[in-house]
C-alpha cells in the first residue's frame, strides 16, 4: 500500500445540508482521511491522504466516498493536474527560471501547454514524463501515477457536455 495525497474540489451549491454538516457526513462515509475546506460559497475542497494499492484506486475510492456522502456534489477538479511553471518548479525542486527555460524555450519536444498566455498552463503528467524521459529528472512514480489519474478523471468529467457528433469528429481528426 502507498499513500497518495491529492485534492478533490466539488460544486455543492445544490446541497440541502449546511456545509458545516457536510464535514460530519463525509467523515461518516469514508472521508476521515481528508482535510475539508468550506471557505468558498457553494464549493468544498477535500485534501486527501489516502492509502491504496494504486493512485487510481485512491482517487476513485475517494470519488465514490464523496458521491455516496453528497450525491448532488459535482466534481470541479482533481489535483494535481493543471499546473503553471511555478507549480512544476516546486514539484520537481528546481527554480522557476529553470522550468521556464525548459518549458518555454526548449522548442520542439517539450509538452504543449493546455493554455498559452501570460500564464501558461500544462497537464502535470506529460510534463513529468518529459522531464523524466528527456531531461533525466528523478520523478517519483507515485506522483506521476497520481497526475496521470487526475488528468484522466478531469478529462472524463469534462466530457459530459460534449455532443456525440463533436466527440466523433474530434476523435476522427485526432485518429483516436
Amino acid at each position: 500500500m502507498n499513500e497518495y495525497e491529492f485534492t478533490l474540489r466539488f460544486d455543492v451549491s445544490r446541497l440541502t445540508a449546511k456545509l458545516e454538516d457536510c464535514v460530519e457526513i463525509l467523515a461518516a462515509h469514508g472521508c476521515a482521511d481528508a482535510t475539508i475546506g468550506i471557505g468558498v460559497p457553494g464549493r468544498i475542497g477535500l485534501i486527501f491522504s489516502r492509502e491504496a494499492g494504486s493512485a487510481e484506486d485512491a482517487v476513485l475510492s475517494a470519488l465514490r466516498d464523496v458521491s455516496t456522502a453528497l450525491p448532488t456534489a459535482i466534481l470541479v477538479e482533481a489535483t494535481p493536474d493543471l499546473v503553471g511553471i511555478t507549480e512544476v518548479a516546486e514539484i520537481v525542486g528546481k527554480s522557476r527560471q529553470n522550468m521556464r527555460k525548459l518549458l518555454l524555450e526548449c522548442g520542439t519536444g517539450s509538452p504543449l501547454p493546455v493554455h498559452e498566455g501570460s500564464s501558461s498552463i500544462w497537464h502535470l503528467a506529460p510534463v513529468l514524463t518529459w522531464l523524466r524521459d528527456e531531461k533525466r529528472y528523478s520523478i517519483e512514480q507515485g506522483l506521476l501515477d497520481l497526475a496521470t489519474t487526475n488528468m484522466q478523471i478531469n478529462a472524463a468529467s469534462s466530457r459530459i457536455d460534449i455532443s456525440p457528433r463533436v466527440q466523433e469528429d474530434v476523435e476522427l481528426y485526432l485518429e483516436i
